[in-house]
Formats: C-alpha cells, sequence, structure tokens
C-alpha cells in the first residue's frame, strides 16, 4: 500500500472509506480509470477534514453514477449535462461527485465552456487552484500514484492559493467568490501574481459575469462553511455581497444571527448523521431582517429552485411544532426526551437551538446531545445480538430500543472495564523468573 493510499484510509471516516471501496468497485467492473481529486485531497494533503468526495472518471461518469446510485442505495443530487458530473449522497450522510475527466476552453471571459473528454492530467490543468489540481489514481494499474502536475503539494506547504492561470479568474468569475471563500476556511495566504489578477478582474467588473445558478451554488457552499458570518461578512467588505442581495449589501445583513448560529452548530456532535443540516438554518438567519419583497429579490438574483427554496420555507412551521413537544410538561424522564429529539431532523433542532427563547428547550437539547445520544450509542448490535435477537427482525429493533431506553434513563450500568494487570514482582525481566528474595 502507498503512502498516500494509507494517509487516505486514515483520514476518512469509516462511511467515506466505505463509499471509496464501493465508488473502486464499479469503476473497476466498468473498466474505467478512477481519481480521487480536488478538494478532497486539498483537505487530505492539507490537513483538513474531508467534507466531499470528489471522483474523476476516464470514462462514462453518468453512467457510472447511475450504477452507484441503484446498487448503494446513493441518492443523486443534481446532474450537470455540459460537464458530466453528478452530485450525490450515500446512505450515512457522505457526499460525492462522480465527475468526467475533461478539458475545458472558454471562447471569452465568463462564457460557458467548451467541454471535451480528457486525460486526469488535462483535467487537472484546467482547475481553478493549485491546491483543487492534485489527484491519486484509485485504479489497479496506478493505485496509490500522487497526480500533481501543477506543483499544488508544495503551494499546500506553503499555505498559499495560486491561481491555474493568468487568465482563471477571468475564464470562471465565480472563481472571485471561492478565492475569497477557501482564503478564509484554509487561513491561507493569496499568492502574490493570483492577487493582482483578482484586482484586476475587479477593475474590469468580471463579477458581472457570474451566473444566477453560480451564485446560488454558491450560497450553498458558504453554509457547509464551519464561519459562513466570516465569509458573508468579507464579502460585503470586497463590495461582493449585492450580487446576492442589495439589501444585505445595504445593512440588513444579519451578522450577530448568523455568529448565533454557528455557535448552537458547534453544539451538534458531527457524527450523529444529520443530513442537510445547514442550508435551509443558514437562509434563515442571513435573510432574517429583509422584508419580503427583498427576500423574493435574493431568490431571482440567485434563480433558486423549489427543491431549494421549499428546506427553508417549511422549517419554521416544524420547528415551532417540535417545540411544543420539547417543551411539554409529560416529558419527565430522559428517555422521553431522547425519543423526541432522535426523530426530529438536523435542522429541526438546530434552528430550535437558534430561534428559541425558552430555557427548558435548551436545556433538553444540550442534554440529547451531550449526554442522552453518547448513552444511546453504547449499546451496540453486537450486544443486543448477545441478549438473544437476531439482527433485521422486528424483535432486534424493539429489543435495542428497550435497552437504549434502560441505559439513557439510568437503570443499567455500563459494564465495567476489565480490571488491570497487577505489576510486575520487584526485580522481575522480561523472559528470565524473578530473582529471590531470601538467600
Amino acid at each position: 500500500m502507498s503512502d498516500y493510499l494509507f494517509m487516505l484510509e486514515n483520514h476518512l471516516s469509516v462511511a467515506q472509506n466505505r463509499v471509496v471501496a464501493e465508488v473502486q468497485a464499479v469503476a473497476t467492473e466498468g473498466n474505467v480509470s478512477l481519481f480521487l481529486a480536488g478538494g478532497a485531497m486539498r483537505d487530505m494533503l492539507g490537513g483538513f477534514q474531508v467534507r466531499d468526495l470528489d471522483f474523476a472518471v476516464e470514462g462514462n461518469a453518468t453512467r457510472m453514477a447511475k450504477t452507484l446510485a441503484v446498487r448503494s442505495g446513493a441518492r443523486i443530487v443534481s446532474t450537470d449535462e455540459a460537464r458530466r458530473a453528478v452530485e450525490l449522497v450515500f446512505p450515512g450522510g457522505v457526499t460525492a461527485q462522480i465527475a468526467l475527466a475533461r478539458q475545458e476552453k472558454y471562447a471569452r471571459a465568463g462564457a460557458k465552456p467548451q467541454v471535451t473528454p480528457g486525460t486526469i492530467q488535462e483535467d487537472l490543468r484546467c482547475r481553478d487552484f493549485t491546491v483543487n489540481a492534485i489527484a491519486l489514481a484509485l485504479n489497479r494499474a496506478a493505485r496509490g500514484l500522487l497526480i500533481d502536475p501543477m506543483n499544488g503539494l508544495a503551494d499546500l506547504n506553503r499555505h498559499e492559493l495560486r491561481a491555474l492561470q493568468s487568465t482563471s479568474l477571468y475564464d470562471d468569475p465565480r472563481r472571485l467568490l471561492r478565492l475569497l471563500r477557501l482564503k478564509i476556511r484554509l487561513g491561507y495566504t493569496v499568492e502574490e501574481r493570483t492577487q493582482s489578477q483578482y484586482l484586476a478582474a475587479r477593475e474590469a467588473q468580471m463579477e458581472r459575469f457570474v451566473s444566477r445558478r453560480a451564485l446560488c451554488e454558491e450560497l450553498k457552499q458558504i453554509a457547509e462553511e464551519p464561519n459562513p458570518g466570516e465569509v458573508v461578512r468579507v464579502l460585503q467588505e470586497e463590495g461582493l455581497l449585492a450580487l446576492f442581495s442589495s439589501a444585505l449589501a445595504a445593512g440588513k445583513l444579519n451578522l450577530a444571527g448568523l455568529a448565533k448560529l454557528e455557535r448552537a452548530r458547534r453544539l451538534l456532535p458531527p457524527d450523529a448523521g444529520y443530513l442537510d443540516l445547514n442550508w435551509a438554518p443558514f437562509f434563515l438567519a442571513l435573510t432574517e431582517k429583509l422584508s419580503p419583497k427583498e427576500r423574493a429579490a435574493l431568490l431571482q438574483a440567485t434563480e433558486m429552485r423549489k427543491t431549494e427554496v421549499s428546506p427553508w420555507k417549511n422549517l419554521p412551521p416544524r420547528t415551532k411544532k417540535l417545540e411544543n413537544t420539547v417543551k411539554a410538561a409529560r416529558l419527565k424522564k430522559p428517555s422521553q426526551v431522547y425519543g423526541v429529539l432522535s426523530k426530529a431532523a438536523g435542522n429541526e433542532i438546530l434552528y430550535l437551538l437558534y430561534q428559541s427563547t425558552m430555557r427548558l428547550v435548551h436545556d433538553r437539547i444540550k442534554n440529547y446531545l451531550q449526554k442522552y445520544l453518547a448513552l444511546a450509542q453504547e449499546i451496540t448490535d453486537a450486544e443486543v445480538q448477545a441478549a438473544g435477537a437476531t439482527p433485521g427482525t422486528p424483535r432486534f429493533a424493539k429489543l435495542k430500543e428497550e435497552m437504549i431506553v434502560a441505559r439513557v434513563d439510568g437503570r443499567t450500568k455500563k459494564p465495567p472495564p476489565p480490571p488491570e494487570p497487577p505489576p510486575p514482582l520487584p526485580g522481575a525481566r522480561r523472559g528470565r523468573p524473578p530473582r529471590s528474595l531470601t538467600m
């Protein structure tokens, strides 16, 4: 096993490693060359948490993604027909993109690219920044080979963001927004020539050519950032927030609300398995000070689709219903609080923490997140099976639920750890009996 494969396996979560294995199996069966690339490689090599898996395929990426969806139960979230890229969410919440290894050529600044199939080397040379132009071969012939044609690894070591081409920010002006977002998230500096290109592109007002759909996608990316409030604040300082909303840029930006939301989000365990957590609460906090007319203008400016609107539009009434349940006097036992919140969506819990003013609600949610959830996770399937239930049966599910209730309510104790071995006798040495204490 190569050092990079070993690093990958140790850097990814169990669920992410499982997805990598599933993608590799389908690629091998389809006889296509597979590479892990882009942000996933940047984050792994840079020591950051890998949020999304980005796969490049020298072959039919769309067909491969559809096969994966059928076999693994993954859900196809979106498809970019021009770039032949498919976004998927796998069971367990792992997000991944399967995309064609391609070449992109721009007839003019801000135009849609002309896309043609290419090799992984050609694909990497067409990307935005050098730190995103690294790939790891996962196909059988060259498995574990690091591919770095633009010396992105050196820029990672220097903590520097460098554009691949002298026209990178002109070809795709959305990269102006992405550069600022990555700078904030990674804490990197911008290389001198890239900074000059950024200033020249701003002088030419290249941000005018960012498409509405690209603005929407960028807004969703900001929602997933660890510190979205800081990203939005910098966009305001740079005069780019008006692309999304003139009202936000004119003083209706809810920075205090975004900071409050970030604090609430840090209370949620990262391994709790919450899906679609950030988008709806972020959008509601971001637009809290906007009038209905100003919010409608933002939707128009970003061409937000119905599937993107409904999550935040439906969240407040769902959260209000959850609040009424959580504060109910009938919840007298920890297991009853656990039973309610374990069935709630992550964005409902997050938004309830954000908007509720009731101390009882906050206390019960914090107890659930910091105590009850951990106690429930102590009950393993192996423990339930040892109690006499067969996995996959209704009795197994019922018995596991009963064991969780007992553990959360404190009616059963966690098994004590095995006793430590006694210390060696004085003078004892490995492989030799202890010296006699008598003459």
